[in-house]
């Protein structure tokens, strides 16, 4: 991917693109990646953002970093998901996410722990002092509804969330975020995000569920919005 001088990259992006590259086939099993200071030229970005996307990357079973000599694509696509995932449109993404994300907040009411809701607690106040920052937004948003569907100590829940966030990688979806994501919008949406970890916290499942909904049905309707102009 070419990445204009206006579309600035957060460690989200960055790793979404290269997991779209695994996904792809165009990135192999056993592949070595390029350093980090010849990603960080390619992107655009800071070494330390590519080594935090590096790092999510390994967390998510992508990637893994061998001291003295690299990191390595470990993870084995799926074609089939892999052409799912590099047709798939923003829209279709927020469908997806509306499909499971509500009854992944049950199941962390369920499954979740203290460390997963202190976990959550920090990314909150992450995401508070963004307001200015849509990228730094974007990125700890990702976190946060990543640590959300740890929660449910689910795997196959885990791993769909992870395709459905390759979806990030498409040049619509950044631009859709240089549209949508404003100081009013994301001061919304951290509202949203706290109101579902107090009601995990205070285990109301169907609290939790209702809130996503709202949260999903805000964020669709502004990419609804963009994708007209």
């Amino acid at each position: 991917m070419n990445v204009s001088a206006d579309q600035k990259l957060g460690a989200a992006d960055i790793a979404a693109l290269i997991r779209r590259e695994i996904s792809k086939g165009s990135l192999q099993l056993h592949d070595r990646l390029p350093p980090e200071r010849v990603l960080s030229d390619s992107y655009g970005a800071a070494r330390g953002t590519v080594r935090k996307a590096l790092t999510r990357l390994e967390k998510e079973g992508f990637v893994e970093t061998r001291p003295g000599s690299g990191t390595y694509v470990v993870h084995q696509p799926d074609d089939n998901s892999a052409s799912a995932i590099e047709h798939a449109t923003p829209l279709e993404l927020m469908d997806a996410r509306f499909a499971l994300e509500p009854h992944i907040c049950r199941l962390s009411v369920l499954h979740g722990r203290q460390s997963d809701f202190d976990r959550m607690e920090e990314l909150c106040n992450r995401m508070e002092d963004c307001l200015d920052d849509p990228v730094a937004f974007s990125d700890a948003d990702t976190d946060f509804h990543r640590a959300l569907v740890e929660c449910t100590r689910n795997g196959l829940l885990i791993w769909i969330i992870d395709q459905i966030a390759t979806v990030r990688s498409e040049d619509d979806w950044t631009r859709m975020r240089h549209l949508t994501l404003d100081r009013r919008t994301i001061a919304t949406y951290n509202t949203q995000h706290r109101q579902i970890l107090n009601a995990i916290r205070t285990r109301e499942p169907e609290r939790a569920a209702n809130i996503m909904k709202e949260h999903l049905e805000t964020a669709r309707l502004s990419l609804t919005r963009a994708s007209d102009t």
